[in-house]
């Protein structure tokens, strides 16, 4: 019997990053980000969105959003239906979009993480639902329909008229990081040309408030790995990216604004919201993201942590960090932005691997203004100080309920 001739095994892909899209409570797009980052500067303020005078803690980093949504393939009725955190996705998914220059016609993936989706919907339905007998429950339809991430996805792709498969990925806080990284594997694998990946969520009362009840709202400052950090600050964001193979980038004759060069994930089953205090898999996960990069923690210049502010989460993954890069940790530049903008949940991983991308860029660290004294599980320097630096790899971390983990690299882009 005779059989085909199996074909070679494809060498995989390198993933570079054509565009970039993003909007947290510093600003929209990359300009006013990128100042603020590099400041350290803090966006909190007074929560506007929702009454939160019963609840311990009334700050978050609030996003101004603008008035209208920006300009699109939507029609009327479909603008008319988006919610906040619709109209956020759509912001940061338009500017990777146009600086990586795709084109309407083009059919790719879309891979998405988010925690809370459409929660905002979901409580207005509870409002009206409770408030209202049911002959007034207008609009009721709509928002049970709206409040699945699918459908808010689907405004993407019409939005920017493409069509291909949606993948949304729900894992906790590591939602944005490990879209990206599962967008890179597919672009890695060949399975796709080109994808566009990143994380997003707003806030929610019902988020807000049960963070708040569980005590883990900082009442005072959020300061990541600060030995007197009393909890984390809410925040809400989303960043988008344009990921393709370096064949195709160079064929198009694109802008190529960094590599993301290695993935890693991991999940630790220790505790449904508490990290295991060894940091075992959280240093699995970074481990195997240099491994796919084919680095080693020596080549690292800078570390984007996970850092919530929380006492066990920031000793958790301190020890990690130590454990994974050994000899290097005496002397690798670490910080959280959660310090800036907040706990963006599921965009989080998204919006730092971005941060990163800015610091490969533009060679500065960004730093934590508000730490002060390094928590004793810190064997690392903590950038406290806005500087400039050289930065060619940056490694970012993005750690959740759960035990899930994930981790990036990125390459700086000569």
């Amino acid at each position: 019997m005779l059989f085909p001739a199996t074909a070679a095994p494809r060498s995989p892909s390198r993933v570079v990053i054509t565009g970039a899209g993003i909007l947290t409570a510093l600003g929209r797009g990359w300009k006013a980000n990128a100042e603020g980052f590099r400041a350290g500067r803090a966006a909190f303020r007074p929560v506007t969105l929702f009454d939160v005078s019963r609840q311990r803690v009334k700050v978050a980093a609030e996003a101004d959003l603008p008035a209208g949504p920006p300009p699109t393939r939507l029609s009327a009725r479909q603008i008319a239906r988006l919610d906040r955190a619709s109209a956020m996705l759509l912001w940061t998914a338009i500017e990777a979009w146009q600086q990586a220059g795709w084109e309407p016609t083009d059919s790719l993936h879309l891979v998405l993480g988010t925690t809370s989706g459409g929660m905002t919907l979901g409580e207005d339905y509870f409002r009206q639902a409770v408030e209202a007998p049911p002959p007034r429950h207008r609009h009721q339809a709509t928002r049970a329909l709206h409040y699945q991430a699918q459908v808010q996805a689907r405004f993407v792709l019409d939005a920017l008229d493409f069509a291909g498969p949606i993948t949304i990925i729900s894992n906790a806080c590591a939602s944005g990081g490990n879209a990206i990284g599962h967008a890179w594997e597919i672009v890695r694998s060949g399975r796709a040309e080109r994808v566009l990946a990143g994380g997003y969520d707003v806030l929610s009362q019902l988020v807000f408030s049960g963070f708040d009840a569980l005590q883990a709202l900082s009442p005072t400052t959020c300061r990541p790995f600060d030995a007197r950090r009393d909890g984390l600050a809410l925040g809400e964001g989303s960043a988008m990216l344009a990921l393709e193979t370096i064949e195709s980038a160079r064929r198009r004759g694109a802008v190529i604004l960094g590599e993301l060069a290695g993935y890693g994930t991991s999940i630790d089953q220790h505790h449904l919201t508490q990290p295991h205090p060894e940091g075992e898999a959280a240093a699995i996960a970074m481990t195997m993201a240099c491994g796919s990069a084919r680095v080693t923690p020596e080549d690292i210049d800078y570390l984007n942590a996970h850092g919530t502010g929380t006492p066990l989460n920031d000793s958790s993954e301190a020890l990690a960090i130590g454990r994974w890069a050994g000899r290097r940790a005496g002397s690798l530049p670490v910080s959280s932005t959660k310090a800036s903008v907040g706990h963006l949940l599921g965009g989080s991983g998204a919006v730092e691997a971005v941060v990163c991308l800015m610091a490969l860029r533009e060679q500065w660290l960004p730093p934590e203004i508000a730490f002060e004294t390094p928590d004793p599980a810190c064997s690392f320097p903590i950038v406290h100080q806005p500087r400039d630096a050289q930065v060619n790899l940056a490694l970012s971390n993005s750690f959740g309920f759960g035990g899930v983990n994930a981790t990036l690299v990125l390459r700086r882009w000569p």
